[in-house]
C-alpha cells in the first residue's frame, strides 16, 4: 500500500516538475508511530500532499498540483486490503449505460430463466 502512495506522490511531483524546476519545499511534517503515520509536504509551486496510515497498512490521503494546462488537480485516495482507490474529477469515468440496455437488464431480472 505504501508503494502506491509513494508512486502517486512521485507522479504528482513529476507532473508539476516541468513547470517549476526551482520549487522549494515550504511545508514538511512527518510523524511515524508504532500505530501509524501522518505526513504532509508542500512546495512553492503549489504541490501539496497529505497522508495518514494505520498499523494495518491502510492509508488515506490526497495530493494536488497545477497541471501544465493551468488546471488545479486534486486527487484523494484510500489504499487498503482491496487496493488503491483514487477519486478525482480529472480521472477517466465510465460511459453511462444506455437506457435500452438498462431496460433489458431489468427485464432479465424480472424474468429469470427456468431451471
Amino acid at each position: 500500500m505504501f508503494k502506491f502512495m509513494i508512486l502517486a506522490a512521485l507522479l504528482a511531483f513529476a507532473a508539476a516538475a516541468e513547470s517549476d524546476v526551482n520549487a522549494e519545499i515550504t511545508e514538511l511534517t512527518s510523524d511515524v508511530r508504532p500505530d501509524g503515520f501522518n505526513y504532509a509536504v508542500g512546495t512553492s509551486n503549489g504541490i501539496h500532499e497529505v497522508a495518514a496510515g494505520d498499523a494495518s497498512g491502510n492509508v488515506q490521503g490526497s495530493y494536488e498540483y497545477t497541471s501544465p494546462e493551468g488546471e488545479h488537480v486534486v486527487v484523494t485516495y484510500t489504499a487498503d486490503d482491496s487496493g488503491y482507490h483514487p477519486v478525482s474529477d480529472h480521472l477517466p469515468q465510465p460511459h453511462p449505460i444506455p437506457p435500452h440496455i438498462l431496460k433489458a437488464i431489468e427485464y432479465i431480472h424480472a424474468h429469470p430463466p427456468k431451471e
